[in-house]
């Protein structure tokens, strides 16, 4: 059985950066274009070392498709007080029962923008069904997120069992023009905490 923390621990800033691995990439099973196995073929193709699909609040993917040699995630979206958040999950049990709660119960919920921005999760409950579900928990995107203080806000989320944060990042689309902290800031926020670092595209495209 594979170790994903481990493993997703083992990915160097040269991997993301030559996009060897990949850890986020949406498919048509939430807002993607691609199909979930033109993204699995496209992956082995490319030989990519790793990649994750992780739609938007749900694991059908995953489970439709369980030989895809794709680790197991999900981006749910997520409040933490005043600040709106997507939390990846990495590494998860796809069938666990105490994460099914926080799964959408429609496609509205894995794709309309209007829908998804008033997700009424429980952040810390959230972390503790990741957790349970053998997976980690994984801040996205953090420079995009609507903290006065992004420092002072991923510690707050440590508190409550942040396990890691997405560093490799693109910004791409309308987040190249709002962001919200320097993007700067967050590899020494990770290396000053001891946080998990991941990257990914953030691909919605046709991953070709």
């Amino acid at each position: 059985m594979t170790n994903y923390t481990e493993l997703i621990k083992s990915f160097t800033k040269e991997d993301y950066k030559t996009g060897k691995v990949n850890l986020h990439i949406h498919s048509t099973y939430s807002d993607g274009k691609a199909e979930f196995t033109s993204i699995v073929t496209q992956a082995r193709e490319k030989t990519l070392k790793a990649f994750a699909i992780s739609d938007h609040n749900t694991v059908q993917g995953h489970k439709a498709n369980p030989d895809s040699n794709a680790i197991p995630a999900v981006e749910f979206d997520v409040w933490y007080k005043y600040i709106f958040l997507h939390l990846l999950a990495y590494g998860i049990d796809v069938n666990n029962e105490e994460l099914k709660p926080f799964l959408a119960k429609n496609k509205k919920e894995t794709e309309a923008d209007i829908v998804r921005i008033f997700a009424r999760r429980n952040i810390k409950q959230l972390i503790k069904a990741i957790h349970s579900s053998g997976g980690i928990a994984v801040l996205a995107h953090p420079a995009c997120c609507w903290a006065l203080n992004l420092e002072t806000f991923v510690k707050d989320l440590i508190d409550i069992g942040l396990d890691g944060i997405e560093v490799y990042y693109p910004y791409p689309r309308w987040r190249k023009y709002i962001k919200f902290s320097n993007p700067e800031q967050i590899e020494p926020i990770a290396d000053k905490y001891n946080l998990i670092k991941t990257g990914g595209t953030d691909c919605h495209e046709l991953f070709i």
